[in-house]
């Protein structure tokens, strides 16, 4: 289970399972998690969050963060929402058709939240839910191995 929190969201806070459903908790769950911790083990090592700057664009909310592990930087991430839309698949074009406008080629696919929610409403879980697909994705950057010269 992975505890994650979102700066659009001070109130809350999200607990993930690794292939399953999205808890939204209040932001008191981490000292629940503390009282549990027979049962849950933290790992502060694997610590990983980004931060950046949040930038409105019309009716678009763009936001550009560093990723960090520890110390150290390990990648970026960009979040962008259109506001009007709450069904994603509704607006999945025009979302794509901005981010080519700053991204070029390296706009993302549909992300994979998108295939089980079809016509359903977009939440902040689907968004924690990406991030938590992107965090699992640098964390696994960093256990390649090196393979030694001989």
């Amino acid at each position: 289970m992975y505890v994650m929190h979102n700066s659009e969201y001070p109130l809350s806070c999200f607990a993930l399972f690794e292939n399953g459903p999205c808890l939204i908790a209040d932001a008191n769950f981490d000292v629940l998690m503390v009282k549990l911790k027979g049962f849950f083990q933290n790992a502060k090592a694997n610590k990983i969050e980004s931060r950046g700057t949040r930038y409105q664009y019309c009716d678009f909310l763009v936001k550009v963060g560093t990723v960090t592990m520890g110390p150290s930087a390990r990648g970026i991430s960009v979040e962008v929402e259109y506001c009007p839309c709450v069904v994603a698949n509704d607006c999945w074009n025009l979302l794509m058709e901005f981010m080519q406008s700053f991204m070029g080629s390296h706009t993302p696919g549909i992300p994979s939240v998108f295939g089980n929610k079809h016509d359903s409403i977009y939440s902040p879980g689907d968004t924690m839910a990406q991030y938590m697909e992107l965090f699992n994705k640098i964390r696994k950057q960093q256990q390649v191995p090196v393979a030694g010269i001989r």
